[in-house]
């Protein structure tokens, strides 16, 4: 069936951010990303929600696809709404946030170049608006700070 509207919609996306605590520290994945927009630089791994999925099997899938990690247990954290966040278009991202409880190895794949764990406190600069997204769960979870 073909979707016509009269209006522009937006683009709905969701991002997973995964903890995992090494020796006392707290540290979260990152993909590096393979294609443009910000083609090489460091994002929460996620994308585009299919038109027949539910919001936590489009993060869970995209995690899989983007770091080949499975199993995890995701929690809906905040949705996240700027009007700039992409520079495609109108994307409206939900974020989920998940902590490693054993020792899967994460492994670039789909659209991601490479991942890497980085120390909290330590981020390289982020692709799209993650810096804030990732300052607002500091803000709700201070124990990460």
């Amino acid at each position: 069936m073909p979707y016509t509207y009269k209006y522009p919609r937006p683009a709905l996306t969701v991002d997973s951010i995964v903890f995992r605590k090494t020796d006392g520290n707290t540290f979260i994945l990152l993909i590096k990303r393979k294609n443009p927009p910000f083609e090489n630089c460091w994002a929460i791994p996620g994308g585009f929600v299919g038109m027949d999925e539910l919001l936590a099997d489009a993060a869970a899938r995209e995690l899989s696809e983007e770091t080949g990690l499975t199993g995890l247990e995701l929690e809906q954290f905040h949705t996240f709404d700027a009007i700039d966040r992409d520079p495609r278009h109108r994307t409206i991202s939900v974020v989920f946030v998940g902590f490693m409880q054993h020792n899967q190895i994460a492994k670039a794949g789909d659209d991601a170049a490479e991942t890497a764990w980085f120390p909290l406190q330590q981020l390289p600069s982020l692709a799209f608006d993650h810096e804030s997204v990732i300052q607002k769960i500091k803000e709700k979870y201070l124990i990460w700070k």
